[in-house]
């Protein structure tokens, strides 16, 4: 097996190879499964080395138990705000893990439960099929924290849920439901038991011939180059936005439990 995310597991991804199907599951339950830098790069490593292996057919990205991701860790994201100089935009841990998802050859299937927040929706949008049941609840909250959209999302939820709903969404930062996300074509279905579900699908596939299901993928992903440009562009203006004093404003309220008041701001 040369698969290192095996060899050398990670105390918060949980790893399982069976009957070529590779199941990512992020196992942070005490946090909501919320991602940082480390971690990003531990699954977009998985991810890498899973295009490779010929022993994986298809990839699953869920969380352990109750819920998907509730995004970005926020203190380690402070930590990363902080020290952004020193990084290049396009190099930040979440970018690059969300380059590894667009990029991905074979399939690639989510199964959500609980939150699914910031980088937990974006992501959905570069799986191929995404599941969820009622339990799950949506948001894409940069701009209440006065940010911007990232990996991509600007692009490819208009693409998919068109201009007026990806506006609502991406606009007005509310949480939604199922039901809601199934309307925007952020997900495929709504499943009582989702990850049996998106098991059932992933070895369904895992049995059809890899070659005709990555050639299918790069014929419908033929802009993938431009998908990843996408995030790059993306990322360069996220990260101008980060420290901003709207941003500022919004941790401060997150700490201190309270709205946040924009209206200083032009």
């Amino acid at each position: 097996m040369s698969l290192s995310c095996i060899q050398h597991p990670h105390e918060h991804l949980n790893v399982n190879l069976e009957h070529g199907v590779l199941t990512l599951a992020i196992n942070r339950p005490q946090a909501k499964n919320a991602i940082y830098g480390e971690l990003y790069l531990k699954i977009a490593q998985a991810l890498d080395e899973a295009d490779l292996d010929s022993n994986v057919r298809v990839v699953i990205l869920r969380g352990t138990d109750t819920d998907f991701t509730a995004g970005n860790d926020m203190q380690d994201f402070m930590k990363y705000a902080a020290q952004k100089e020193q990084t290049p935009a396009t190099q930040g841990p979440p970018f690059i893990l969300l380059k590894a998802a667009a990029r991905f050859s074979k399939p690639l299937i989510a199964a959500v439960r609980g939150v699914a927040i910031g980088i937990g929706v974006t992501l959905l949008l570069h799986c191929d099929l995404a599941y969820c049941d009622r339990t799950a609840l949506f948001q894409i909250p940069f701009v209440s924290l006065g940010l911007s959209p990232e990996g991509a999302a600007s692009k490819l939820l208009v693409e998919q849920a068109g201009y007026h709903k990806a506006a609502e969404l991406l606009l007005t930062a509310d949480k939604f439901n199922a039901e809601t996300a199934f309307a925007a074509n952020i997900i495929n279905r709504i499943e009582d038991d989702v990850y049996a579900y998106a098991q059932h699908k992933a070895i369904q596939l895992s049995a059809l011939p890899l070659a005709s299901l990555k050639q299918s993928k790069a014929l419908m992903k033929h802009n993938v180059q431009d998908i990843v440009k996408w995030i790059d562009h993306e990322a360069e203006i996220f990260m101008q936005r980060v420290g901003s004093p709207e941003m500022m404003e919004a941790v401060a309220a997150f700490m201190q439990k309270r709205k946040p008041d924009f209206s200083q701001f032009n």
